[in-house]
């Protein structure tokens, strides 16, 4: 498995910034409650955070990259979203007919 950083020099410092902050929220709190297993969750996803950020690198992202890779390309589709579907046709009817009076 080839390892290259996947992420930017600012996303890397932002994800290094918050999994800090979280960690160290994390850490006052186990000592507080040391019987939560939650908090050592959330430290543990902190930690991660930093991890990624130092070493920049997201396995998250390399699995949608890979993902996006796989798909096979679908053709866009040129129909427009504009047309209302039904009401070629009528070519007689004004704005003010097509849209109905609201007074609030």
């Amino acid at each position: 498995m080839n390892i290259k950083p996947n992420i930017g020099i600012l996303n890397a410092l932002i994800r290094i910034t918050i999994g800090l902050s979280v960690l160290s929220w994390c850490t006052a709190k186990l000592v507080k409650y040391p019987w939560r297993d939650s908090y050592l969750l959330v430290a543990l996803c902190g930690a991660m955070k930093v991890a990624e950020g130092i070493v920049r690198f997201c396995p998250l992202t390399a699995l949608y990259e890979r993902c996006q890779d796989m798909m096979p390309n679908q053709p866009q589709s040129n129909k427009s979203t504009d047309s209302m579907d039904g009401l070629e046709g009528i070519t007689n009817i004004t704005d003010e007919q097509a849209v109905p009076y609201n007074p609030s």
